[in-house]
C-alpha cells in the first residue's frame, strides 16, 4: 500500500497503516514528534503502537539532533536467521529434546552466564575485534562502570519478554520445508541502563524545556551531551550485535550435535532499535529506527510475528518515502496487563498448537492473540519490501 500523510503535523508524518486505526495515544506521540523543530519527516510502519516518548514502530530522521527515546531502552535489539541444509523431514516428531538442548546452552530471562563467553571456544563465531570492543567500556558512561562485569556474563544470553530463539520451517515456494534458525535479542542490561541514564540527561537541557512530551528530549549535534550518548550509543549497538552473534553461534553448534551433517547458510542480521547517519533529499541526518529495520533496496531483513504465527525474510525495496525502513515485527494490539486478563493458559496451549514451547501462565503475555496479523502488516508494506522466504516455527525458546 502507499502512505497516507497524518494531518496536523509540521513535519511531515507518513503512515503505512490505517491512521484512523492507530491508538489515540499513539497518534498523539506521532503529531508530538512532527512538531518538534529539529524532525525533517517520520515514516510509521503498520505494526505502530504506544512507546516510551516515541512510538514503537516509528522511523525519525532528525536534523543535528537525536532523541534517545526514539531509539528505545533495549539499543541494538534486533534479530538474526541462518538457513540449514536441513528439511523438515530431518526433524523427529517430538522437539523437546532439541528445545532443553537450546535451553541447556542459552541462558534465558533474568539469568547471567557462570564464566564470560570466550569467543576463541566458540565454533563459527567471529573472532576479530573482541579485546579492542571491551576496552572501549572503559570510555562509557562512569555511572556505568560497575556493570561491565554483569554485561560480559550477560553476552549471550536472550533475556525475556518478546526475546526468542526458534527453529522454523519455510513454508512456500521451491524451497518449502527448509529448516531456519532464528533468534530475537538485544544489548540486554548494559543498553537499558545506558539508554536511560542518557534520557535523564536530555530531560535535563534547558533546549528541552518546552517539549509536548518530555521523554522526547534531544540531544544537539556539536555538544558534549551529543557526543557521549552517541559514544555509548555505537558501544551498546555493537553489544547488541555481538551477542546475537554469539547465540546464533551457540544455537548451530546444537543442532550441529544433534544433526551432524547438517550446513549453514550466510547469516542475516539487523538491528530495530537503532542511529544511523543517512542522507534523504539532499540533507544529511541522523535517522532512528524504534521497532523498524533498515530496508534499504537489497537489504536481507527479518520481520517476526508471535510465538505462533511465523515470521517472514524480506529484501528490501529501498523507498525514500519511509526512509528506507521496513516494519521490525507484527506490533503488539494490545498491552502485557491486558493480555494477562484476556488470555488463560489454555488459550495459549490452543494458539500455540503445533509449536515446541513454553505454554504456562509465565509467557501468556506473549500468546499470539495480543499481537496485530502479520499477514495483514506484511501486505501493508508490499512496497517496503519483498518476501524472500515464509517462515513458521515449530521450536520457540522463551525467557
Amino acid at each position: 500500500m502507499a502512505f497516507t500523510p497524518l494531518p496536523g503535523t509540521k513535519a511531515p508524518v507518513r503512515v503505512w497503516t490505517d491512521p484512523y486505526g492507530i491508538e489515540p495515544q499513539a497518534a498523539q506521540q506521532l503529531r508530538n514528534i512532527g512538531a518538534l523543530p529539529w524532525v525533517q519527516g517520520v515514516a510509521v510502519m503498520p505494526d505502530v503502537h504506544y512507546g516510551k516518548g516515541a512510538t514503537v514502530g516509528s522511523v525519525i530522521a532528525m536534523r543535528q539532533a537525536v532523541s534517545p527515546a526514539a531509539v528505545g531502552v533495549d539499543i541494538g535489539c534486533g534479530m538474526s536467521a541462518v538457513r540449514t541444509s536441513l528439511t523438515a523431514a530431518d526433524l523427529p516428531d517430538d522437539l523437546a529434546s532439541l528445545r532443553s538442548a537450546i535451553e541447556a546452552v542459552v541462558p534465558v530471562g533474568f539469568a547471567k552466564r557462570d564464566d564470560p563467553v570466550d569467543p576463541r571456544r566458540v565454533r563459527g563465531l567471529e573472532q576479530r575485534g573482541w579485546d579492542d570492543f571491551w576496552a572501549r567500556f572503559a570510555t562509557l558512561d562512569r555511572r556505568v562502570a560497575q556493570l561491565e562485569s554483569r554485561a560480559r556474563h550477560q553476552l549471550g544470553t536472550l533475556g525475556g519478554g518478546n526475546h526468542f530463539i526458534e527453529v522454523c520451517v519455510e513454508q512456500d515456494g521451491p524451497d518449502a520445508g527448509q529448516v531456519w534458525l532464528m533468534l530475537h535479542s538485544g544489548s540486554r542490561n548494559i543498553g537499558k541502563e545506558l539508554a536511560e541514564r542518557h534520557i535523564g540527561v536530555a530531560r535535563a537541557l534547558p533546549h528541552n524545556a518546552d517539549l509536548p512530551d518530555r521523554d522526547l528530549a534531544v540531544f544537539l549535534a556539536g555538544t558534549p551531551e551529543m557526543d557521549a550518548y552517541r559514544r555509548d550509543l555505537w558501544w551498546a549497538q555493537e553489544y547488541a550485535r555481538r551477542n546475537r552473534a554469539v547465540m546464533l553461534a551457540l544455537l548451530c553448534g546444537v543442532v550441529r550435535d544433534a544433526f551432524p551433517q547438517v550446513s549453514y547458510g550466510e547469516p542475516i542480521s539487523c538491528h530495530h532499535n537503532y542511529v544511523a547517519e543517512e542522507h534523504y533529499d539532499g540533507v544529511d541526518v541522523l535517522v532512528t529506527r524504534k521497532g523498524a529495520i533498515r530496508a534499504g533496496r537489497g537489504d536481507l531483513g527479518i520481520i517476526p510475528g508471535s510465538m505462533g504465527t511465523g515470521s517472514y525474510i524480506v529484501r528490501g525495496r529501498g523507498n525514500p518515502d519511509a526512509y528506507c525502513s521496513a516494519s521490525h515485527g507484527a506490533g503488539r494490539r494490545m498491552s502485557r496487563a491486558q493480555a494477562k486478563r484476556t488470555f488463560t493458559v489454555d488459550d495459549l496451549a490452543v494458539q500455540t498448537a503445533g509449536v515446541e514451547c513454553r505454554k504456562d501462565t509465565g509467557v501468556v503475555d506473549e500468546i499470539p492473540g495480543a499481537y496485530k496479523d502479520i499477514t495483514a502488516v506484511m501486505a501493508q508494506q508490499d512496497d517496503l519490501v519483498e518476501v524472500v522466504a515464509h517462515l513458521k516455527q515449530v521450536v520457540c525458546v522463551k525467557g
